[in-house]
């Protein structure tokens, strides 16, 4: 399918959702729209993903079958000097895709377009209407279940889990992903996306998920979200963790940072206090373990520097941790193995 990714303003520091799906996505993205960046390409920035053009709009877009929203703000609100390239994507025909709270199909002008023009809205965040409690019997399945965890949002969650996935299959190990956000849900075409479940649901929506793949695959990779520290989206991290009822776990963490993403006011605890503090809170349900660590280094030039990174963040948790975008898998998979 070939799509173009909205990501004004954002590219590509502030838009994960198109980073993700420029690197991991089977869709052919033939430009980026970032009114800030018109003239650039993909590469000029990002030289280890599929390259496109970036573009001022949709004007400057030629055929493509699908919009996709490509960046998450906080609260997930809708911008609206994105109309106008909503609104002449579906003039044209094209889907729109997004992974907004803001449901793009409530939007009446944007319904009635898509409607006249015989294309589709699909809200990648709206959960379907039968979700219920969790039972606690994801552990039945015969899977093995592994949950990425974070000592921070943003800091690569889904971008570990997919490379852990894509790490295991090159072994030949029967595995699958189970995304819990919207880009993983673009990616992957399906998933629940936690942070928009009704609360009490939130670990049977996770739970669900394993029970339909769990005794189909060998390993399954869990998409996190979140941190268990995190003053506003901790309890999507707590339902993860239970719903999904893992017995490994790994740990993710930016290099450098010290305080939580936009909320600065919040210093991040040590990595000691952050294996303790899961662990902990995973036991009266299952018994978990952090096994491994993940650090981004992307903000790190040199693969020298990123290397020590990577030795002093292995030492401070006590297991093996890579950069898997940047260095190889194999001691972080051999842990979870």
């Amino acid at each position: 399918m070939q799509v173009a990714i909205l990501a004004h303003e954002k590219f590509p520091g502030r838009a994960k959702t198109a980073v993700g799906i420029l690197r991991y996505a089977d869709y052919e993205v033939e430009a980026i729209l970032d009114h800030d960046r018109p003239g650039e390409r993909v590469s000029d920035h990002l030289p280890d993903v599929q390259d496109a053009p970036i573009v001022a709009g949709m004007d400057d877009v030629g055929d493509v079958d699908a919009l996709i929203i490509g960046i998450a703000p906080i609260g997930g609100g809708f911008d609206d000097s994105w109309r106008d390239d909503i609104r002449t994507a579906l003039s044209r025909g094209c889907d729109v895709i997004s992974g907004l709270h803001y449901f793009l199909e409530n939007d009446e002008e944007f319904a009635r377009l898509a409607e006249e023009n015989d294309c589709e809205i699909w809200d990648v965040r709206k959960p379907h209407d039968d979700l219920t409690v969790g039972q606690g019997i994801a552990n039945e399945v015969d899977a093995e279940i592994v949950l990425t965890v974070g000592t921070d949002c943003s800091v690569g969650k889904m971008t570990v889990t997919l490379e852990l996935l894509e790490a295991a299959e090159e072994r030949g190990i029967n595995a699958e992903f189970i995304p819990t956000g919207q880009t993983g849900i673009m990616i992957d075409g399906w998933g629940n996306p936690i942070d928009r479940v009704v609360s009490d649901f939130t670990a049977g929506a996770v739970e669900e998920m394993i029970l339909e793949r769990g005794n189909d695959y060998d390993y399954l990779f869990v998409e996190g979200q979140g941190s268990i520290v995190h003053p506003a989206y901790s309890a999507v991290t707590c339902g993860i963790l239970h719903g999904s009822m893992a017995n490994k776990l790994v740990l993710c963490h930016e290099a450098g940072k010290e305080v939580i993403h936009s909320y600065e006011s919040f210093s991040l605890p040590s990595i000691e206090e952050y294996v303790s503090l899961y662990e902990n809170l995973a036991r009266p349900v299952q018994e978990a373990e952090i096994v491994a660590g993940a650090l981004n280094t992307s903000g790190i030039e040199g693969d020298e520097s990123a290397r020590d990174a990577v030795e002093s963040y292995e030492s401070e948790l006590g297991r093996p941790a890579t950069d898997l975008v940047r260095f190889d898998a194999d001691d972080v998979l051999e842990a979870i193995l």
